[in-house]
């Protein structure tokens, strides 16, 4: 798993750009409302999506799968945040409790059980009151159903990527039981559903 990562993300390298997607910034505007000083990242990327955070004057730690992705952070970013380098799935690497957490565009990648740990990972390091913000693909997406089935609502797309489609049952059922608050259509370039979950 670790090597097909880190091959797709040498190949793109800062595929995405430097701008931040729209629900980073989304939540970025909601953790200062709720007064979020120290962010947890786990699939950090590069970190295009951790200069919001970054600006708003937050914390923020990274958990990142992709050394190269990694190195690029550092480059681009602050050189002294503190990035785990290792699998969400291996969860926890430190025993912070945070005030925010951010998932942008990675649990849909893993299977069921995976995702579960995440959720579970991610909400019992918020500190009480604290949110986690997940943003997850959603069914009406052009990409639903193409590609090898591979589960319910879970195809093998792209020559290899796994993907979980959710919609408003999934989300209840995966997330109902971790504080689930709120639920907010976004469009990126897929239509996202935004998870907002309260310790």
């Amino acid at each position: 798993m670790t090597e097909f990562w880190e091959s797709a993300f040498n190949d793109k390298q800062e595929m995405w750009g430097f701008e931040p997607a729209k629900s980073a910034v989304l939540t970025k505007n909601f953790f200062l409302q709720q007064s979020v000083k120290d962010v947890l990242i786990p699939g950090f990327g590069y970190g295009r999506n951790a200069q919001v955070f970054l600006d708003a004057k937050m914390n923020v730690t990274g958990i990142e799968i992709s050394k190269t992705a990694i190195d690029l952070a550092h480059q681009h970013y602050n050189a002294d945040m503190i990035i785990y380098h290792g699998s969400v799935t291996d969860m926890p690497f430190d025993q912070t409790a945070y005030d925010g957490v951010f998932c942008y565009a990675l649990i849909h990648l893993l299977d069921s059980e995976e995702r579960a740990k995440l959720i579970h990972d991610c909400y019992a390091q918020l500190k009480p009151g604290g949110w986690m913000v997940f943003a997850v693909i959603s069914k009406t997406a052009q990409t639903y159903g193409q590609g090898k089935p591979i589960g319910k609502d879970r195809f093998e797309l792209f020559g290899g990527v796994n993907m979980f489609f959710y919609d408003q049952e999934s989300i209840d059922e995966e997330f109902g039981q971790a504080g689930l608050v709120e639920v907010i259509e976004v469009k990126e370039n897929y239509p996202f559903f935004l998870i907002k979950c309260l310790k």
